[in-house]
């Protein structure tokens, strides 16, 4: 059988053929293609899952903390998860729950009258504020005391 010559593309035309008669899934490219090449031994699919566990962990914990203040903290948490559930189906699972609460919520929200949604908002405003207090309280920092020499 004569070699298949690469400058006119044989061997493209032969791998394809085969390729299309194949039961294997078809190879993926980019960064799922990267992760697959990573993920295809096992200290790789060990340190995949050690470095994922790290850096989603970190992220859902600092979106924790980030929670009561103002910023993003709920989207960091989310964000932190969705990491996680590359690597692990339980955080996969603890997303999806957690995104079908907040959509649970805020139908809820949306279908309430402005005096309830003006008690939501004193209410997280309120929990914000004693959050931020005590939050400043812990740094040495007395804003009840630094306002009282203002007035």
């Amino acid at each position: 059988m004569p070699i298949p010559n690469s400058d006119t593309g044989e061997a493209d035309v032969i791998k394809n053929e085969a390729a299309d008669h194949s039961s294997m899934p078809e190879r993926r490219s980019g960064f799922r293609g990267w992760l697959d090449g990573v993920r295809s031994t096992r200290a790789g699919a060990l340190t995949l899952k050690i470095v994922v566990g790290v850096i989603g962990t970190l992220m859902v914990v600092g979106g924790l903390i980030m929670v009561p203040f103002p910023g993003p903290g709920w989207l960091v948490v989310f964000a932190g998860l969705a990491v996680l559930a590359t690597e692990f189906h339980w955080a996969h699972k603890v997303l999806e729950f957690g995104k079908q609460t907040l959509h649970a919520w805020t139908e809820w929200y949306k279908r309430q009258g402005w005096t309830v949604r003006i008690i939501v908002l004193i209410v997280t405003v309120a929990a914000a504020a004693v959050i931020v207090y005590f939050g400043l309280l812990t740094l040495g920092i007395d804003v009840i005391e630094i306002a009282q020499r203002f007035i």
